[in-house]
């Protein structure tokens, strides 16, 4: 009995001495114990569904997946909602901010702002788990009393992630420890001043290349560091300043090509698109497109179709569908406002784009067919929102606004910015909603939704006010059932 007794303490002491030394190991390599000030809700509901053994999966590590263009592989979703809608797996409370999340793996890199620090952590994609998480001091606040936290999404590669937040701090972090490697500050190093909702665009890796659309006064306009190192290799342009579009990096006519979408701040108002060798860093074209507005910027990520490169901005301005040469200048295929995308990317889909049209309480879906540039159909849908007014709850109906648009297992996936997830049929034929489900009631839900293995990850970014929920970041069942096809 006292042999069993001493092993029960001694078993106890060894688990002390292990919590004590992980706590310590933390605060060295992380910046923080594993109880820091701020509390760790992540509260976990149930396990997801099995995958189908015949369902395709993939990562989910860069703004609107691996090829910047919301388009999922993944197969064997979740169509039809059951009454409340999918399964909740796991949420966890969040600061500010309208970052998506990247996946990777066992690996989920989030970004947020906890009172005067952006809080980088590494979740499991499945229960919510932390495997680390890094933290600096940040000053940022936003000039339209908007959320005062990172934009930017994190970028999983390999084994690092990079993270940039609104005020342009840049870092390359371990993404097995979250271990600091490199850092860069666009303010200090380049006098880059606060633009209209910070700096939004997400980096891009190419290569060897971490590409960033840094828009100094005066230039550079683009960045490329060396991923590993963080030594600057080669800087582009001087005439544009940072939009919050994506740089994207596609081959066209056996050629990689960088296509930067430039247009910040500016008097008078300039920017545009850059086509940039990604080698040697040399323009080979620039094509002014920018609103007349000074407070307006370009959003839409720019979409690469074969040797066709696709940009839209709202604000009255509209769209362009450009043929790109062998000798790397172009020629403008058609022009018209067709889709005004004030920031969701359209998406193409055999032949057609696929996009929201508008900002505010204007916002429609329309299709767009590619070759002519013409609208082929707009839709403005309805949702019904159950509100409370003097002490009476009623059912009223909201227009769409803005939020997040993917394609996945052959249809389309909208968040509504009021928390709507709709599972979309769009053709050149029309719109056909497949099924609905109210997720929450908050506004600002723009941040695009993320699906990784069958798992849907949404943010919401203002408090639920019907449910008293503060921002959250969810993570959804949405495998398919078990024998349904649809």
């Amino acid at each position: 009995m006292r042999a069993g007794r001493f092993g029960r303490r001694a078993r106890r002491l060894s688990r002390f001495v292990s919590h004590v030394a992980a706590g310590l190991f933390a605060t060295a390599v992380y910046g923080q114990t594993p109880t820091s000030n701020r509390p760790y809700t992540v509260r976990f509901h149930g396990k997801p569904k099995p995958l189908s053994p015949r369902a395709v999966t993939q990562d989910w590590p860069d703004f609107l997946g691996s090829s910047r263009d919301a388009v999922s592989t993944e197969t064997k979703l979740l169509k039809r909602f059951p009454k409340g809608g999918p399964a909740l797996v796991w949420e966890m409370e969040t600061g500010r901010g309208y970052a998506p999340p990247s996946v990777a793996g066992d690996r989920l890199v989030f970004m947020h702002r906890v009172g005067d620090e952006v809080l980088v952590e590494c979740l499991h994609p499945e229960t919510g788990d932390r495997y680390w998480a890094f933290r600096y001091p940040t000053a940022y606040k936003d000039r339209y009393n908007f959320g005062d936290g990172p934009r930017a999404t994190p970028v999983i590669d390999g084994d690092r992630v990079y993270t940039c937040g609104a005020s342009g701090q840049l870092h390359c972090l371990d993404l097995k420890s979250g271990a600091l490697i490199w850092k860069h500050d666009f303010l200090t190093e380049h006098s880059v001043p606060q633009d209209f909702f910070g700096v939004a665009s997400t980096p891009l890796v190419e290569g060897d290349l971490l590409i960033v659309n840094v828009g100094a006064p005066g230039g550079p306009s683009v960045i490329a560091y060396d991923k590993r190192t963080g030594k600057i290799v080669w800087q582009a342009g001087k005439e544009w300043g940072a939009s919050c579009a994506s740089p994207v990096a596609a081959t066209l006519h056996g050629r990689r090509r960088l296509f930067v979408f430039a247009g910040g701040i500016s008097e008078p108002p300039t920017g545009g698109l850059l086509s940039i060798d990604p080698i040697s860093g040399s323009i080979d074209f620039r094509f002014p497109f920018r609103s007349k507005r000074y407070e307006s910027v370009n959003a839409a990520t720019p979409v690469v179709i074969g040797n066709q490169v696709f940009i839209s901005t709202d604000y009255k301005t509209g769209c362009a569908l450009l043929n790109i040469k062998s000798s790397g200048e172009y020629d403008v295929a058609w022009k018209n406002k067709s889709l005004l995308a004030h920031f969701v990317t359209p998406i193409h889909r055999d032949g057609h784009l696929y996009g929201l049209h508008g900002s505010g309480g204007q916002t429609a879906i329309v299709c767009v067919n590619l070759e002519s540039g013409k609208r082929m159909w707009e839709e403005r849908p309805l949702f019904d929102e159950e509100v409370v007014k003097d002490g009476k709850k009623e059912t009223v109906s909201i227009p769409l606004k803005s939020g997040g648009l993917l394609y996945a297992d052959g249809d389309f996936l909208l968040l509504n910015e009021r928390g709507q997830l709709l599972w979309l049929d769009l053709s050149p034929k029309g719109y056909r909603e497949i099924s609905q489900a109210t997720l929450f009631s908050a506004t600002e839900s723009w941040t695009p939704p993320v699906i990784s293995r069958g798992l849907l990850y949404v943010t919401q970014n203002t408090k639920d006010k019907r449910h008293n929920t503060p921002p959250r970041l969810l993570c959804y069942d949405l495998r398919e059932e078990k024998g349904v096809t649809y």
